[in-house]
């Protein structure tokens, strides 16, 4: 029986987050310039919505959100530094994993920070 593989390495799956964090960016930005219209058109609605964002579900949001950024502004610096030193392309792997630990060392204590009143109870 044969199963489906992913077979693109490293290099591909990192365009791939890339560019998926990129279209996560760029639906938050939308949604932002909505809301703060929002706040001129019918502030009570606005109210409604700033609870919502303060809610469980918003603050799980706002991390996706954060690790989304945190990602994408990363790994553009891999980007960056493959194409102002061309050399460097043959350590895009190690870049990557570069990426990946700094990924981990700041999005975890932010997280951890964002996500807090969800465990304290706070708001």
């Amino acid at each position: 029986m044969e199963y489906v593989q992913y077979r693109g390495g490293v290099g591909m799956l990192a365009w791939a987050l890339h560019r998926v964090s990129g279209v996560a960016v760029w639906a938050f930005i939308i949604l932002h310039v909505f809301d703060i219209w929002l706040s001129g058109v019918n502030p009570a609605l606005y109210d409604d919505v700033l609870a919502l964002y303060a809610s469980p579900v918003g603050r799980a949001g706002e991390t996706l959100l954060g690790a989304a950024l945190l990602y994408h502004a990363l790994n553009g610096l891999r980007v960056i530094v493959m194409d102002f030193w061309p050399a460097m392309t043959c350590y895009h792997r190690q870049l990557w994993y570069l990426v990946w630990v700094g990924f981990v060392g700041l999005g975890v204590p932010v997280a951890w920070v964002i996500l807090g009143p969800i465990w304290t109870g706070g708001g």
